[in-house]
């Protein structure tokens, strides 16, 4: 057994007498303050240190970190590590993404299906020849949906997320490939739900949607306008994550 598992299994076995939840967030909650008063640790991994924040049962991580690192550089790995590590159940994550269809609206939300993310590799198997079949957890879908709904928000279920390497936003040239076989776009979410899904980890994720992707309209796309947009849907987002907490994932 590799030193690096062998250490995973001592960390679990320290965690595993209380079962966690798991949430993770982007750039729409890096001013949010719903995550401020939990107590923070620090977690060495396999693959780097990474920060959690901690209250109860429940965890979360700003998948940028502090100082927050653009999309190309998070730690994907020593992320979703730490929660196994802290024997989370459950994971939601919060995704910012840009809209490839005009009937998905910036200030609106999208809850995933299915992904496309054929040219970025992340696994935890880089050593060995181990397969997974990548299947977004159902019934945690299902359950963030009807929660959403149930909050009133402008919430479309099911769609597909192209994730993009970054950290630029894409070209018109590559929206207009992209806009065929997706919904959304955005730089992290399949990355976390790969890593997820070989730690047997259900994962779901609402999309916030902060602007119409480069091209779709004729007006020109502007960073100030994904700030803007962000800024709206974040009260949003924290109305659905403190109703998430409140039940408790069920």
């Amino acid at each position: 057994m590799s030193c690096k598992f062998l250490a995973f299994n001592i960390h679990y076995k320290l965690f595993n007498g209380s079962m966690m939840n798991g949430i993770i967030g982007g750039t729409s909650l890096l001013k949010s303050t719903i995550f401020s008063r939990w107590t923070s640790k620090k977690i060495e991994t396999p693959y780097g240190s990474t920060s959690v924040k901690i209250k109860n049962n429940n965890v979360f991580i700003q998948r940028h970190g502090n100082p927050p690192v653009p999309p190309h550089k998070i730690n994907f790995r020593a992320n979703i590590w730490a929660l196994k590590y802290l024997n989370v159940q459950k994971v939601v994550s919060v995704n910012s993404v840009g809209s490839l269809k005009l009937k998905i609206q910036p200030g609106t939300f999208l809850i995933p299906r299915d992904f496309i993310s054929l040219w970025i590799a992340t696994s935890f198997y880089d050593k060995e020849m181990k397969f997974i079949v990548p299947e977004m957890d159902l019934r945690l879908f299902k359950y963030i949906s009807k929660l959403a709904k149930t909050l009133k928000m402008a919430v479309k279920s099911g769609g597909v997320y192209i994730q993009t390497i970054g950290p630029r936003l894409e070209t018109k040239a590559e929206i207009k490939i992209l806009k065929r076989y997706g919904d959304v776009v955005g730089m992290t979410m399949p990355s976390e739900t790969i890593l997820c899904m070989e730690y047997e980890i259900p994962y779901a994720s609402i999309c916030s949607v902060d602007n119409y992707c480069n091209g779709i309209l004729k007006e020109p796309l502007t960073t100030e306008e994904l700030d803007i947009n962000r800024k709206k849907n974040m009260q949003a987002i924290e109305t659905f994550i403190r109703a998430l907490l409140e039940r408790n994932f069920e």
